[in-house]
C-alpha cells in the first residue's frame, strides 16, 4: 500500500509539472498567433505531446485559456501579499506592487495572461469570465489597502479607487507598446511610468 501511495503521488506531480508546462506554453503561443489561430496539435507539440494525450490535462482548449489567465493573476497575488508581510512602509509596499506587476508584465507570466485577457476575453464564457474576476478582485484588493494607506499619509492626492484603476490600467496597457529593444530598458520603463503615475509617491522615494 506504501508503494502504491508513493507511485500515485509521483504521478500526480508529474502531472502538475506537466500541466504547469502545458499553461506557459499556451500563454506564449495565445500571445505569438492568437487563442483563435492556436491549434491544439501546436499546443501538444510545444510540450512533446500527442493531440489526444492535451486532453488527458484540460477538457477542452477553454479550459487551458482559462488557467492561462489564473496562473498569472495568482502568481501575482501570490507575491503581492508576500511583499505586503515584507515591507512596513506604506510607501514602500505601494512600490513594491508597482513594480511587482510591472515586472510581472514585461519578464513574467504575467504579461502573457494579461495580453490574453485583453484580446481573449470574449473567447471565455460567462462562467469562465466570472473566475477570472474573483481573482481579479482578490488582487485589486492589495492595491485598494496599499493605496488607501498613501493617501492617508497625504503622499498621494485623489480618489483611492479611482488611482487604482488609472495606475493599474496604464501599466497593463504595456503589453501592447513595451519592447523588450526599445529606447527605455525595463527599468528605465518602470521608474518613469512610476514618476508619471504616481509623481507624490516618486518624489517621496527620490525617484
Amino acid at each position: 500500500m506504501m508503494a502504491r501511495a508513493g507511485s500515485r503521488g509521483t504521478h500526480q506531480a508529474v502531472d502538475e509539472s506537466r500541466r504547469t508546462e502545458l499553461v506557459l506554453a499556451a500563454a506564449r503561443l495565445f500571445r505569438l498567433n492568437g487563442y483563435e489561430r492556436t491549434t491544439v496539435r501546436e499546443l501538444a507539440d510545444a510540450v512533446g505531446l500527442r493531440s489526444g494525450s492535451l486532453f488527458h490535462y484540460f477538457r477542452n482548449k477553454e479550459e487551458i485559456l482559462l488557467a492561462v489567465m489564473a496562473n498569472g493573476i495568482q502568481s501575482v497575488i501570490d507575491e503581492g501579499h508576500a511583499l505586503m508581510l515584507r515591507y512596513e512602509q506604506p510607501a514602500e509596499r505601494l512600490e513594491g506592487l508597482f513594480r511587482l506587476h510591472m515586472s510581472s508584465l514585461i519578464n513574467g507570466v504575467g504579461g502573457d495572461a494579461m495580453h490574453a485577457m485583453i484580446y481573449e476575453w470574449r473567447s471565455l464564457t460567462p462562467q469562465a469570465r466570472e473566475q477570472i474576476q474573483q481573482l481579479s478582485t482578490a488582487y485589486e484588493q492589495l492595491w485598494h489597502r496599499a493605496i488607501n494607506d498613501v493617501v492617508a499619509l497625504g503622499l498621494v492626492q485623489g480618489d483611492p479607487a479611482i488611482i487604482r484603476k488609472q495606475v493599474l490600467g496604464g501599466m497593463n496597457f504595456t503589453v501592447r507598446w513595451y519592447r523588450p529593444d526599445g529606447r527605455l530598458n525595463a527599468e528605465q520603463v518602470t521608474r518613469e511610468l512610476l514618476r508619471a503615475a504616481l509623481p507624490g509617491l516618486a518624489q517621496h522615494l527620490g525617484l
